[in-house]
């Protein structure tokens, strides 16, 4: 017998192809093979929302190769992702190959391992009928919503901008945390700390003022503090009161995809989209030297923080193994997922846990590496016992003789009892404080140092993408497979910045849209209302809401709302101050402004149509042309790829393919050029010189 196994990508192909052996063909798909169409809506809104589906352009050989490949086999397994998308790519594929709907066609696997693969094998499913409508109503909504919006505000700010059903919301929590640091005003504050110590010993106390004998005192200026401090002066400090306790850290669960997002760009400094990609190669499978093709983790697209017991006693051998059996809790500990959470996967954990991070480095690349240890570090460290410290508490009291009352300063700090977990991944930073000397209630404490300090409340910070995806996930709104995404499309289309420090900042063009949609289309931008259609998704998934009713739900009233936002706004055009350059017009005088057309950026005068007058859009660069000693501009081809040439051009015919920098040549004093080899060389054909990272060469 002859069966085909149709998967997503190459990768997961060869890595299930081993474990699979002779008569089974495995093929991949290479992600959607079919999709609606996309130059129309291709949604028929007059009849209950009917997609239109066509192939996707560019994969009509590789459907005929499928379907050769189906036709002399007796057996087709769809093995797509475990998920929405992969759920409706296997319908997807079933409806192009004329597979009957009603059989057991449907192989998942969370893991990519020979036990799971052959599991998955020898236990087929029926397609989920409901899975693929929850599909097909995030696609068609998110369709909907793009092509009947994004005209709009294309047409009222700038040609070709886009909006999203979710990507809105993104971008105006940004926009709102923007005006909020704008908006904030900071309020004065004073602390005084205070370095001690408690003879004999010569151990350093660092306390802070508290209060007084009446309770906490809040220092709001330099007077108040100065009066604190008058209280201070040539005072005797004692212990008050100590109080010693214990604390047991317990290590946060395994990663979901949100955790590990929000993990690996505080961590490692990686994009969310940079850690699915890499989270995809190691789940799909990657050569390890001595073991083969090998899928690392399992699947990367969850919110579920169930492991199966498998893992946990494969997790728990080796803790014992390693680090004996103290560092194993006296009851396994469970995880409780959200209550949205969707449960048919695990969380994200190693497949293998002696394939440690160091016994398969050498196999993957530095990124590959560093995301992987990061996954199976947190996994070993949520099964392993908690840490306990002990901890002490302890109030100072400073007295002057001949005055009733006095000033309170605490002091705390802790010393570790058991590491416990972590032994291997420390997930908190510490609270501040080391341990404390010996000290009893009434022992003398000598001061060596007060530091009043004075201080202004601070806004807001922006968001980074850790941030910005917890805050997404815990309003509701998309889903944790969507927040790359969203993400990289409010940044490459530039409605949002990356600042330093990782944080996100809104260009004029994402405060316009944001405002724009805020205005007209409140609950497109609304938490709550999007959050809830993520839940209506997820009714439908469970087989308890129609798509349909769904659908019209939110079109009925959203096209209502477009029809009024367009006759409300005809004829006005949104001006962004960004757009305006100082480049004034060569027949009227006006400051030229930014347009964009199907073929890129120019500039046209704002006294359009009285004046017509157009310039080319160029991007002026560190550099200068060494011909004609012009600045030198970037410009593009009609394909995009990006060349540079001269200012001066059509009287200077200079162009490159190399980068100029701000460098000028040693020889001759002109521009430098970087070429892709990272060369640096001088394009006057009269010098030739040229230097590769500390090496120079003087040629000619």
């Amino acid at each position: 017998m002859h069966s085909l196994v149709i998967v997503e990508s190459p990768a997961k192909a060869k890595t299930i192809r081993k474990y699979l052996g002779s008569g089974f063909e495995v093929k991949a798909s290479m992600g959607h093979i079919r999709d609606l169409f996309p130059t129309k809506l291709s949604v028929d809104v007059n009849h209950d929302f009917e997609p239109a589906y066509t192939v996707i352009k560019g994969k009509e050989k590789l459907l005929q190769e499928l379907r050769d490949a189906a036709a002399k086999s007796d057996r087709v397994f769809l093995a797509t992702d475990p998920d929405r998308e992969g759920e409706a790519i296997s319908w997807h594929l079933a409806t192009l190959l004329g597979l009957d709907l009603n059989q057991k066609n449907r192989v998942k696997f969370n893991e990519i391992n020979k036990r799971s693969v052959l599991a998955g094998i020898a236990n087929p499913s029926e397609i989920d009928v409901d899975l693929v409508n929850a599909q097909q109503a995030r696609r068609i909504l998110d369709r909907l919503v793009g092509y009947k919006l994004s005209p709009f505000i294309s047409q009222k700010i700038r040609r070709g901008l886009s909006a999203g059903r979710v990507q809105s919301v993104a971008l105006r929590l940004i926009v709102d945390r923007e005006e909020e640091i704008a908006a904030f005003k900071p309020e004065e504050y004073w602390t005084i700390g205070a370095v001690m110590y408690a003879p004999p010993a010569k151990r350093q106390i660092k306390a802070e003022f508290v209060g007084d004998e009446n309770g906490k005192i809040d220092l709001h200026n330099e007077e108040e503090t100065n009066a604190i401090l008058a209280r201070l002066e040539d005072a005797a400090y004692s212990v008050k009161s100590v109080k010693k306790g214990v604390r047991s850290r317990t290590p946060a669960p395994p990663f979901i995809t949100s955790t590990l997002q929000q993990e690996a760009s505080k961590q490692l400094g990686f994009t969310a989209k940079r850690t699915m990609r890499i989270a995809q190669e190691l789940y799909e499978g990657v050569e390890v030297e001595g073991v083969g093709s090998v899928g690392l983790i399992t699947y990367m697209r969850t919110d579920s923080l169930r492991i199966s017991e498998e893992s946990r006693a494969d997790g728990n051998a080796y803790i014992r193994e390693q680090y004996g059996e103290r560092y194993l809790p006296e009851k396994p500990r469970y995880y409780k997922s959200k209550a949205n959470a969707q449960d048919g996967h695990e969380a994200i954990r190693p497949t293998t846990v002696s394939l440690t991070p160091e016994a398969v480095k050498s196999s993957l690349t530095g990124e590959q590496h560093r995301l992987y240890t990061l996954i199976w570090r947190r996994f070993i460290a949520s099964l392993m016992a908690n840490s306990v410290q002990d901890t002490v508490k302890a109030e100072i009291i400073a007295e002057q003789e001949g005055r009733d009352g006095y000033i309170l300063f605490a002091a705390s700090g802790y010393s570790v009892r058991f590491d416990g977990y972590t032994a291997l991944y420390d997930d908190a930073a510490e609270e501040a404080g080391a341990a404390l000397p010996e000290m009893k209630d009434g022992n003398r404490i000598k001061l060596r140092d007060l530091n009043p300090e004075q201080h202004f409340t601070q806004p807001p910070q922006r968001y980074t993408e850790a941030s910005l995806i917890k805050m997404l996930e815990e309003t509701g709104v998309g889903r944790p497979s969507t927040y790359a995404t969203i993400l990289s499309t409010i940044v490459d289309r530039e409605y949002v910045t990356r600042q330093s420090k990782k944080s996100l900042a809104p260009t004029e063009l994402g405060v316009a849209i944001t405002h724009l949609l805020e205005e007209k289309f409140p609950k497109i931008v609304n938490t709550k209302f999007t959050a809830g259609m993520e839940a209506d998704l997820d009714k439908i998934e469970a087989g308890g809401y129609d798509y349909v009713k769904m659908l019209h739900s939110f079109y009925d009233e959203f096209e209502e709302t477009l029809k009024k936002a367009k006759s409300s706004m005809e004829g006005v055009k949104i001006q962004l101050a960004e757009d305006v350059t100082d480049i004034p017009c060569e027949k009227c005088g006006a400051m030229m402004v930014v347009k964009v057309s199907r073929y890129g950026k120019f500039l046209a005068c704002p006294n359009y149509p009285a004046c017509q007058c157009t310039k080319p859009f160029v991007k002026p660069t560190e550099g200068k042309c060494p011909v004609c000693g012009g600045d030198c501009v970037s410009k593009k081809t009609r394909h995009g790829r990006v060349f540079y040439g001269c200012s001066n051009y059509p009287d200077c015919r200079f162009m490159t393919w190399d980068t100029p920098t701000a460098e000028t040549c040693p020889k001759c004093g002109k521009t430098l050029f970087r070429s892709r080899g990272n060369k640096l060389k001088c394009l006057d054909e009269n010098c030739g010189y040229s230097a590769t990272g500390n090496k120079k060469e003087n040629e000619g």
